[in-house]
């Protein structure tokens, strides 16, 4: 099954997967990249720095060696004699053991891996598993570990046979030189021997971080059915989605259909179409304040029925106020006109309906400009 899944997974990770995996404490390392650097800082350091290292050495020991009487008549003595060489020892390795520390910090900065996660020190009980022990032994990861650990082994055995065979005039040539010359000539020979070990394992390093690279990023490949998901989570269920647009349009025809019964006419297609519109002294042009097709539409005549709203039938500008005006704007310049002769013919009608007289003429062919008249459906 875990050669299935495994299989399965054919898309790249995604920023989100990658995110949560540093989250977890899960980020590619290399730990040839952190030894090269920790063995090139140390060897650079003995190389341009051996001749203070060992001249403070010198000192130090022969400091310690030398005991003066008193130290062996006052024993209490000692303590602040051996805190006195500790401070020494401290200030002759301090610089090389700050560059050893800035050595260990680095790597995870060249992965761009560099990430504090709490949850990476949980104690994880599956590890202490016999079995998983046992799978981790003969897994692809051992191999290849099992690999570079052959190839360091030759590459430094190799390289260090080739340097003793080259250098064995001058390795033979040191029994014949005085004592303090014969040290200081051996000690360059091991700083240079050294520094040539530690380049060689560039070579590994080479190959190791692009395999660890890889590797994370391998691991962290997701099915195409986790890039669903994930793509569900971040933009939201289709469903969901659909749900809450759906409540937000009720929630916004109710709204609108507590505002028709303010409304100053409602203009109809007849049955079609409704726009309802609004008009109060101040105003600078009239307003939308309902609109609607359909069973919409007949909500609004209903509404409007129910609270004495006038009801004007004028297909042409019902259709081209739902076209073009917004609802909770003022309608579109273009329309001004027409919609001033339907508002004067409602005046008309109220005063009639308080005064009587004669009553009103109805109007007909209102001036709507035909490119805003949408076609009949």
């Amino acid at each position: 099954m875990a050669e299935e899944s495994d299989l399965d997974k054919t898309e790249e990770p995604s920023g989100r997967r990658i995110e949560q995996a540093r989250e977890q404490g899960q980020v590619p390392h290399s730990r040839e990249l952190g030894t090269f650097l920790v063995l090139m800082v140390a060897a650079a350091t003995f190389w341009m720095m051996g001749g203070w290292l060992t001249e403070g050495v010198i000192a130090m020991a022969r400091k310690g060696l030398t005991m003066e009487v008193r130290h062996m008549h006052e024993p209490a003595l000692m303590l602040p004699r051996l805190a006195d060489l500790s401070l020494d020892a401290v200030l002759v390795f301090s610089p090389l053991l700050a560059l050893l520390l800035l050595a260990a910090i680095l790597p995870p900065f060249f992965l761009n891996a560099w990430v504090f996660s709490v949850k990476a020190l949980v104690p994880d009980l599956a590890r202490l598993s016999p079995l998983t022990g046992l799978g981790r032994m003969f897994s692809w990861n051992s191999l290849m570990e099992l690999g570079k650990a052959v190839l360091k082994a030759t590459l430094v055995g190799g390289i260090a046979a080739m340097l003793i065979w080259k250098e064995r005039d001058e390795i033979f040539g040191l029994l014949a030189q005085p004592l303090d010359a014969g040290l200081a000539h051996a000690g360059n020979l091991i700083s240079y021997s050294f520094l040539i070990l530690v380049a060689a394992l560039v070579l590994v390093v080479a190959a190791d971080v692009p395999f660890q690279l890889w590797q994370h990023f391998h691991k962290l490949k997701m099915t195409k059915e986790e890039v669903k998901q994930e793509m569900k989570e971040m933009m939201g269920d289709p469903h969901v989605k659909g749900r809450i647009r759906s409540l937000q349009m009720q929630a916004a025809r109710k709204r609108m259909m507590a505002a028709v019964p303010q409304a100053s006419v409602i203009v109809t297609n007849p049955t079609h179409f409704a726009v309802a519109l609004s008009y109060q002294a101040g105003m600078t042009a009239p307003k939308v304040v309902a609109k609607g097709q359909g069973a919409i539409a007949l909500k609004i005549r209903e509404v409007g029925a129910e609270h004495a709203v006038p009801l004007l039938e004028a297909p042409p500008l019902a259709r081209a106020l739902y076209k073009h005006a917004e609802l909770d704007a003022e309608i579109p310049s273009a329309l001004y006109n027409a919609v001033a002769e339907v508002l004067a013919y409602i005046y008309q009608l109220a005063n009639w309906r308080q005064v009587g007289g004669a009553y009103p003429v109805q109007p007909s062919n209102l001036p709507v400009p035909p490119e805003l008249v949408p076609e009949a459906s």
